[in-house]
């Protein structure tokens, strides 16, 4: 049941807090007046942490907070706080690592009682009606009767989070990891590998794309073989899976099986614009042409589905959306029934049934199929003894037929707010699609994209906003949305040969060490230092489905400061990298990002400089390799950056492979370089 007048979300632009406007709950957004009321009021605080794509989140809104006898408890005895983690990362970190510290495990929808200033004391995440309403009740009683005791758990708790947010610092060496560490660390987990499917053994099964860019330079630089097997494995097994949507690309956000068949279909931007990154990257070291289409396709559904119309791209669309019945139900859009398949296709379905599996390997539940595969389109092929062009033929008449009779069912609901820090990671994936799989309209979408960022997702002093829709309240950026497009930015230098962009990421990078950095710590705060100070204020280094904010600005400054000759920054990366070493060590599984900044640290890393007449034809040459350990640049004339210094030619075109300033001779084609550039 919903209320007839709505509470106070009715004024908030983001979308899953909307969804909770005529809740009877009594909702307020996170604003510094309604925390100063919270204070003011003496009352317990119910802070409720969720996003618009989170399932669990939209079952506890229909059980618990539509509900009127819920509601009256909520109003009565607290402050009920709704939050949008992905509008507000900085709130969603601090409350989750309380969860965690109280309960041993975290997810979402994320609900916290907390002190009128915000300490917490008591957390869960989805919780049934009854069991609600009774622990909300003991709640308040307990503060009614003895809030000392309260007071006491919440500072203790509070002290924890303080505590686990600091990181152990570097020994007196200073030393970063070396390649024995990196060596350990991947041979311990070869034993999780997944050798069928890909990924981690077990379910769930998350996508990790930072993990497997690491371990692709790996297995490139060593030559591992197992590791490489594995990457390739898990780039099909994802790339085949239910997890990839077939019929109209793009990926879901993990899969609840172990072999990538069922996903939790919701789509978020950042696995995408990821995934953008990797299957390119894999295309150029596997050479793989069905690697290649799932960028293509990627991009497809990117642009059809989470585009702007000026060029930045929307967070999410639900897992949810309408059945036939008019009801909300996770995966109705995507799935199938055999029965309608056997309509829309007719004679098709005989080996369309095959090529997806609509059988036991491919049924979900209650007669419904999550298409998937098994074949490559070359064993496909093969087996059905036709070549594989026409088999592709096939496919696409295919896909255009069954997209066209979905499109006609209900669509998820989009979430159109737009965060810088996961558009920052969509411009890095249309820059490689470009590099490696050269697609022409790729450059042009990046380009359109990172102007967007600069016009509409950033503020009038050079900064960065973290979230935009029209009409909502702007929030400053945090570190995530500054790392993230600097790196943008420096690989749209790099396929653009637009130096403006090289010095938009130079003004980003010192913007964000005046205004994140920590006095006497190499590591940056997650938080402007212009933002309102909550209980905490955040370190993040743990690389998971999107690296940490941290490990990607150390990347950043690192390749800043060959670019610009300033050692400061060089200096800053290996600062921050040693600094973890010793957690690192303790709890490797959590640091590939930082593994990847150690391996160019440890390894050869090359600036390849690329002047005279023909050095833009040079650099076409060379972008579709696989080179994880390069920064290029190129100029045809004279340019005033330290790195072309006295190496143009008005007649002749060289590359210049360097290291740390210090270049080897000059040579004239792309072959000489890359028997250089190749590990032995």
């Amino acid at each position: 049941m919903s209320a007839k007048e709505p509470n106070a979300l009715i004024h908030e632009s983001s979308p899953y807090l909307q969804q909770h406007a005529y809740n009877p709950v009594q909702w307020e957004g996170w604003h510094d007046l309604t925390l100063d009321a919270a204070r003011k009021s003496g009352k317990l605080v119910l802070i409720s942490i969720g996003y618009a794509a989170c399932h669990w989140c939209h079952v506890m809104e229909h059980e618990c907070f539509e509900d009127p006898e819920v509601a009256d408890v909520m109003n009565a005895h607290f402050i009920p706080i709704k939050v949008d983690r992905e509008e507000r990362p900085d709130v969603d970190q601090i409350y989750m690592d309380a969860l965690q510290i109280m309960s041993g495990s975290g997810g979402w929808p994320l609900n916290i009682v907390a002190l009128p200033d915000g300490r917490p004391f008591w957390g869960a995440t989805y919780v049934p009606k009854k069991d609600w309403i009774q622990v909300l009740m003991q709640l308040a009683k307990l503060y009614r009767e003895d809030p000392q005791k309260v007071q006491e758990y919440a500072s203790d708790l509070t002290s924890a989070l303080e505590r686990i947010n600091q990181v152990t610092g570097a020994d007196s060496s200073g030393a970063v990891p070396n390649l024995e560490h990196l060596t350990q660390w991947v041979h311990s987990w070869k034993k999780g590998f997944d050798l069928s499917f890909g990924g981690k053994l077990g379910a769930p099964k998350f996508m990790t794309p930072v993990l497997y860019e690491f371990l692709m330079h790996w297995g490139f630089h060593t030559k591992d073989t197992e590791v490489e097997d594995h990457v390739r494995i898990t780039l099909e097994g994802m790339a085949y899976g239910g997890i990839y949507d077939q019929i109209g690309g793009g990926f879901s956000r993990y899969s609840v099986d172990p072999r990538w068949h069922v996903p939790h279909f919701e789509k978020m931007l950042y696995d995408n614009a990821q995934l953008l990154s990797l299957y390119a990257s894999g295309y150029a070291r596997f050479g793989n042409p069905e690697f290649r289409r799932i960028v293509t396709q990627t991009i497809g559904f990117m642009l059809r589905e989470l585009r702007h119309p000026q060029g930045g791209f929307y967070a999410s669309l639900d897992a949810d959306s309408l059945t036939d019945q008019g009801e909300l139900e996770e995966g109705a859009y995507y799935a199938w029934t055999e029965d309608e398949l056997r309509g829309l296709l007719g004679e098709d379905f005989e080996w369309i049934q095959e090529y997806y599996n609509i059988n036991s390997f491919g049924h979900w539940e209650n007669g419904r199929y999550v298409l998937v595969r098994k074949l490559s389109d070359t064993e496909f092929a093969a087996k059905m003894e036709w070549t594989p062009e026409v088999l592709r033929q096939k496919v696409s008449g295919i896909q255009e037929l069954m997209m066209g009779f979905r499109e006609k069912r209900p669509r998820p609901r989009l979430d159109d707010k737009l965060i810088t820090s996961w558009n920052g990671l969509a411009l890095s994936g249309l820059c490689d699609a470009y590099r490696y799989c050269q697609l022409p309209e790729s450059l042009k979408q990046a380009r359109e994209l990172a102007t967007f960022i600069e016009t509409t997702l950033s503020t009038p002093d050079g900064g960065l906003l973290h979230s935009y829709k029209a009409g909502g309240n702007p929030v400053n950026g945090y570190l995530e949305d500054y790392a993230s497009v600097i790196q943008g930015y420096i690989k749209l230098y790099s396929i653009s040969r637009d130096s403006s962009w090289m010095d938009r990421a130079l003004h980003l990078t010192r913007h964000t060490l005046e205004y994140f950095s920590a006095p006497d710590k190499a590591l940056l705060y997650f938080s402007s230092s212009k933002d309102r100070a909550l209980i905490r204020r955040t370190v993040e280094v743990n690389d998971s489905v999107i690296p940490s904010s941290n490990s990607t600005m150390a990347r950043n400054l690192f390749l800043l400061g060959a670019f610009f000759a300033e050692t400061s920054f060089t200096d800053r990366a290996t600062s921050m990298i040693a600094s973890l070493r010793e957690t690192m060590e303790q709890y490797p599984g959590q640091y590939s990002n930082w593994m990847h900044l150690a391996l160019w640290l440890q390894t050869p890393f090359y600036e390849v400089i690329i002047t005279g007449p023909e050095a833009f034809d040079r650099l076409e040459e060379l972008q579709g390799h696989y080179l994880p350990h390069t920064l290029v640049a190129a100029s045809q004339g004279a340019s005033p950056y330290p790195l072309f210094a006295h190496r143009d030619h008005e007649t002749d075109t060289r590359i210049f492979l360097c290291r740390q300033g210090a270049c080897l001779q000059p040579l004239t084609t792309i072959d000489a370089a890359l028997e250089v550039l190749n590990p032995g």
